[in-house]
């Protein structure tokens, strides 16, 4: 996700950018911040889906920052627009705009975290990732790319979509602990842990995933295993259909405001 921050207050902006990184590290989410300090320079370099998101302040020097709403409308109407300012006045300019919410200053971490939780409700997903310690180093591992993780004694031997593979000092409970409970990982043996998203089939009691790969599954849990990975992707296949029915706009368009 690419955020724009459109504020004349340095200060401002250096809040806002710690906030909104804060919070990408509590949901182990990337988000690139793009900071500009008047209306101008922000118009200068915004372009058509350029930015997920813009929380622009209403009052800066040069062009308001209702004035570089509207202009923005003009070249992007789906962008979702986030006004802050230190006053109410301006409200109904504001969502004339059709602005997803409107902060006050001086606003609370809560409500920066609240927004932007709501935001990421009304985007596409955002790949997660968690940091594994392997062979001394540290390694950012986007979920999307982790195919199996086994245990090994103390270890776990984590393979990646491209063929890598890590070994990290961790127990699976640790690990599922470490991507949230994610749903597409699903325990298939004692120590065998898989992504449902690159499960090819289920063969002869293993399971079998698209690199070739084959697990043995836990056998008197074969039939549950097995339903698992298709609930998993039943519900994949919902979410999308959500999306595609009109979560991607931003609500206050939805409304009709």
């Amino acid at each position: 996700m690419k955020i724009a921050l459109v504020d004349d207050e340095q200060k401002c902006l250096d809040e806002m950018a710690g906030l909104i990184n804060d919070f990408a590290t509590r949901r182990c989410c990337q988000i690139e911040i793009v900071p500009f300090l008047n209306g101008e320079a922000f118009l200068e370099s915004f372009e058509d889906g350029g930015f997920s998101a813009v929380f622009m302040d209403i009052y800066m020097d040069g062009i308001d920052g209702v004035a570089a709403a509207l202009k923005m409308r003009g070249l992007d109407n789906k962008c979702i627009l986030v006004f802050l300012t230190s006053s109410t006045d301006f409200m109904p300019d504001a969502f004339s705009c059709h602005a997803f919410e409107y902060i006050t200053k001086p606003f609370s971490p809560q409500r920066i975290f609240q927004v932007l939780t709501d935001i990421l409700e009304v985007l596409p997903p955002l790949q997660k990732y968690i940091n594994i310690t392997s062979g001394r180093k540290t390694v950012q591992v986007f979920l999307d790319e982790v195919a199996s993780v086994a245990t090994d004694a103390h270890y776990l031997d984590i393979a990646l979509t491209d063929g890598e593979k890590l070994r990290c000092r961790m127990t699976m409970a640790e690990f599922v602990e470490l991507t949230d409970r994610d749903s597409r990982f699903l325990p298939i043996n004692k120590g065998i842990t898989i992504n449902a998203d690159y499960i090819l089939e289920f063969e002869d009691n293993c399971c079998i995933l698209e690199n070739g790969t084959q697990f043995p599954i836990r056998v008197r849990d074969r039939l549950q295993i097995e339903q698992a990975a298709r609930n998993y992707h039943f519900r994949k296949i919902r979410e999308r259909q959500a999306h595609f029915a009109g979560h991607s706009v931003p609500k206050n368009i939805r409304k009709g405001d």
